[in-house]
């Protein structure tokens, strides 16, 4: 089979940061699917893996989110049968989604949304993944409009996990939610998934707070730059609030959360798979409940570029863009 992958890791992206290599077929055994892949997004962590980390065995195939179609299942496999049209964001400990055949435990799966492309739905697993175990899992904010009212602010909310975020919190929960932007088609793309206000994360946080007559904030989800932003979150969040976040801050003094008894809250969305918890099978049935979700039309797809097919060049750009850090939503490559 056809994949794309790397020799070396390479900090600084260039033309041979990736090559077509030619793998055996994989055999699927146990829980496994086998996954002919049809369209694929790629996500901040595919930058941070093709920079930080060596090939062991000659080469690496990354890429951490696919819809395809299951050509063969494991003999322990029950939730799938072959020609089921899947999504799922995949096990960060193996071979990824960048390649035409892919191996994938059935209980990080679920069958794809109905209503949406390929492309469409490609552009959902780990964003949505991620930001449902933020909200429900490590924040355990309860779901439904009858829920005592809280507040949520969003660090970076047009991203791709910002994205999702927004739209769950707003449709599955009593949560105000604000968000923070700093660019114009940032804000128009938040608006347009009804979040409730925007402020600009260049600016300070709590002096656009009080002016806005905001809250303290119960909740805050930092997805990005934390430790730059560390001293606004903590003045404009509640004493006793949760903060969550999902980036790898370079340095983060912990101890600035003391005075205010903020409870703090990682998420990694591989934990699951990594670890083979107990509770793994929990991202099938969240994404079963998302295809759900966008099927009657309560959650919209996060794509925003459609990049082409899936190839060596495309490649190069999505992590382009990504380095960036200028995109919002999803960059989605399709076909081989």
């Amino acid at each position: 089979m056809k994949a794309i992958g790397y020799q070396a890791a390479t900090k600084t992206l260039n033309k041979n940061s990736f090559a077509v290599i030619e793998l055996p077929t994989p055999t699927a055994q146990g829980h496994d699917l086998l996954v002919a892949v049809n369209a694929i997004s790629v996500n901040p962590v595919d930058t941070k893996i093709r920079a930080n980390v060596s090939p062991e065995h000659g080469h690496k195939v990354i890429g951490w989110d696919a819809v395809g179609i299951v050509k063969a299942v494991g003999d322990k496999v029950s939730l799938f049968d072959v020609g089921d049209r899947v999504y799922y964001a995949g096990d960060l400990t193996r071979s990824g989604s960048n390649a035409q055949l892919q191996l994938v435990d059935e209980r990080i799966v679920g069958r794809a949304p109905a209503s949406l492309s390929d492309a469409e739905a490609a552009a959902l697993p780990l964003t949505s993944i991620t930001a449902w175990e933020l909200l429900f899992d490590r924040l355990q904010i309860v779901k439904g409009h009858n829920a005592k009212p809280a507040s949520l602010l969003v660090i970076g909310a047009a991203g791709g996990v910002g994205s999702i975020l927004v739209q769950l919190a707003k449709q599955l929960t009593n949560l105000t939610v604000v968000g923070t932007a700093s660019r114009a088609d940032s804000v128009k793309w938040l608006n347009e998934l009804g979040i409730d206000q925007v402020l600009d994360h260049s600016q300070s946080l709590e002096a656009q707070r009080t002016e806005n007559n905001l809250a303290e904030f119960d909740y805050v989800i930092s997805l990005t730059h934390t430790d730059q932003h560390l001293d606004e979150i903590i003045k404009v969040i509640k004493p006793q609030g949760k903060l969550a976040l999902i980036d790898d801050p370079a340095s983060f003094d912990i101890l600035k959360l003391k005075r205010k008894s903020i409870s703090l809250h990682w998420e990694f969305m591989y934990t699951r798979s990594m670890f083979q918890t107990e509770d793994m099978i929990a991202q099938h049935q969240l994404l079963t409940e998302l295809a759900k979700l966008v099927d009657n039309g309560t959650i919209k797809t996060t794509l925003a570029q459609h990049l082409g097919k899936i190839n060596v060049e495309n490649l190069l750009k999505a992590h382009e863009i990504l380095e960036s850090h200028q995109s919002r939503g999803k960059l989605v490559l399709e076909g081989f």
